[in-house]
């Protein structure tokens, strides 16, 4: 890897990036102040997809590889630009990629009610980010039992908690409180105000007249970002949520709890780094736009080592994922039927 300079940042890639930043911002200026709504919401909501990529890396210190630098580009476009919390995402993917598909640990795939990839859900759990009992209570046991037909619909509202859980990030100032990053938690406060001025004020209120334009707007804008959290839901939600232990190698746990996505090249775009999964997990601080060249290594490393690699193309991991979803969905209603099933033979007995 270090041999083919793949942790030094392809800067001319970046410039692309930002000429297609530039075009899709362009277009819906232009579409808001031609009063076409819905099309300038579209390509604010494209915007606002391709930018989480930078905010990936930049999060991850992928891009100039220093600390304040990286992170004062990921809060300008993740708070000023997206009114997310770069701070906040930090906080929870830091842990994702220490514990990846631990259900006690990792808050990537802690969705109860609305999702269990695992059936160790149905039991009170424990998570050790949120600090809380996770319970298998009355909506779990609904939405769990129908979570493969959800999973779209769900998915398509999930830019809206992002809001909540960037401003209870902020608010409750649970990111750094001493040290080099104690002054982002203000910078992000600003971003946050910031946004809100442009997209609340001077976007929502003064640009567009009608109510119903107005929500249409939001709704369109923030839906569209929905394949972004099937982007991000992918590469594990179908995968090994088992702990082996301390004796299972740190790639081995990685490859077994991770799939990559296969696309071509011309596609790259559109994922954003997030079909190499796998790899980025091995290497996080590796600049995404050299992932596919590594996987390459990867690959042969995982024939040497015969370690199985998961490589599924978008649609078939799609399947998987739902495939995963039905199944834990079916021991959700076998597991309803026995509770009733008992519960009415003791009620029986006691007559």
């Amino acid at each position: 890897m270090k041999a083919e300079n793949l942790f030094e940042c392809n800067y001319i890639a970046y410039g692309i990036e930002c000429c297609r930043y530039t075009v899709l911002a362009a277009l819906s200026f232009y579409f808001l102040r031609a009063g076409w709504y819905c099309l300038s919401a579209l390509f604010l909501g494209a915007l606002w997809h391709q930018l989480v990529f930078t905010v990936h890396d930049a999060g991850h210190m992928g891009i100039t590889h220093n600390f304040q630098v990286d992170s004062v580009i990921g809060y300008i476009i993740a708070d000023y630009i997206g009114g997310l919390s770069l701070g906040w995402w930090k906080r929870n993917h830091n842990v994702h990629h220490i514990v990846t598909n631990s259900p006690e640990h990792d808050p990537d795939i802690q969705h109860v009610p609305f999702f269990a990839i695992s059936e160790r859900f149905f039991e009170p759990l424990r998570s050790t980010y949120y600090g809380h009992i996770m319970t298998y209570d009355v909506f779990a046991k609904f939405f769990i039992k129908y979570q493969s037909y959800l999973y779209y619909p769900v998915l398509t509202f999930g830019r809206f908690n992002l809001y909540v859980l960037s401003w209870q990030y902020l608010i409750l100032g649970q990111g750094p409180r001493k040290g080099p990053a104690a002054w982002h938690r203000w910078f992000e406060i600003v971003g946050q105000i910031f946004f809100w001025y442009w997209f609340g004020y001077l976007v929502l209120s003064k640009s567009i007249p009608t109510a119903w334009d107005r929500f249409a707007f939001v709704m369109i804008s923030h839906m569209v970002t929905m394949p972004l959290h099937v982007q991000i839901t992918l590469s594990h939600f179908a995968m090994s949520t088992a702990d082996l232990g301390v004796n299972e190698s740190f790639a081995q746990k990685m490859l077994r709890t991770t799939m990559d996505v296969d696309c071509p090249q011309w596609l790259d775009f559109f994922h954003g780094g997030l079909q190499f999964q796998a790899v980025h997990h091995l290497f996080p601080r590796m600049p995404r736009h050299n992932l596919r060249r590594a996987q390459k290594l990867v690959q042969q490393f995982c024939e040497d080592t015969e370690i199985p690699y998961a490589l599924y193309g978008f649609v078939d991991g799609n399947k998987q994922v739902i495939g995963r979803l039905g199944q834990v969905g079916q021991q959700a209603r076998i597991l309803a039927a026995c509770q009733k099933k008992v519960a009415g033979e003791s009620g029986f007995g006691m007559h």
